[in-house]
């Protein structure tokens, strides 16, 4: 598994997920979605909801199984992929960026949320999901609703836009829940000895 150290920043498989923990709507859909027939169909998968509750596990988890069947995945979080883009910008390299983003079979991207950009990054990040809308598969996670999603963006035309073409034909996935790390150090604290 050398090569999900190259693809993935951390390992999380599937198998290591607590699904009882899950909320109420993610663990009937993460059976189905294991079976990777979204890439098939070319199909987006939405994980939008509290920090802490399986969106990065799920999308990494997915993303690893799709790797070991053959599929080609490129993982990263929003602020990173709007720096390389700025990047490929600024250094005339942007089309030969374009050229390898769109071979993926499945690009994740995690974190959308957390960090908004400014007009140039919204601009660049809608074009570039573009690029994918209907012909490969994408998966977000995010701790934002939709209709906050404007906080990033901060231009509503180009949201309303981007959230079309990613929720088109989607798996959207309601992760709004107790946060598993926030119960890990509650268990944790209750049996330490400290």
């Amino acid at each position: 598994m050398i090569f999900v150290q190259r693809i993935f920043r951390e390992k999380k498989l599937l198998t290591e997920l607590e699904t009882e923990r899950l909320p109420q709507n993610a663990a009937p859909r993460l059976s189905h979605l294991k079976k990777l027939d979204f890439i098939q169909e070319k199909q987006n998968v939405l994980l939008i909801g509290s920090p802490g509750t399986g969106k990065t596990h799920i999308a990494i988890g997915l993303g690893i199984e799709a790797c070991l069947a053959g599929y080609k995945v490129y993982f990263t979080t929003v602020s990173s992929l709007v720096n390389q883009l700025k990047e490929s910008r600024s250094e005339r390299t942007l089309r030969s960026f374009e050229l390898r983003f769109e071979k993926y079979d499945l690009v994740i991207i995690d974190e959308l949320g957390y960090i908004s950009f400014d007009k140039e990054g919204a601009e660049l990040l809608f074009t570039h999901l573009s690029l994918r809308a209907g012909r490969a598969s994408t998966i977000v996670t995010s701790n934002l609703s939709f209709d906050r999603w404007e906080e990033v963006f901060h231009d509503p035309v180009l949201t309303a836009a981007l959230t079309d073409r990613l929720t088109h034909r989607a798996y959207m996935i309601d992760m709004v829940g107790p946060s598993y790390r926030i119960l890990d150090t509650k268990e944790w604290l209750e049996n330490s000895s400290v």
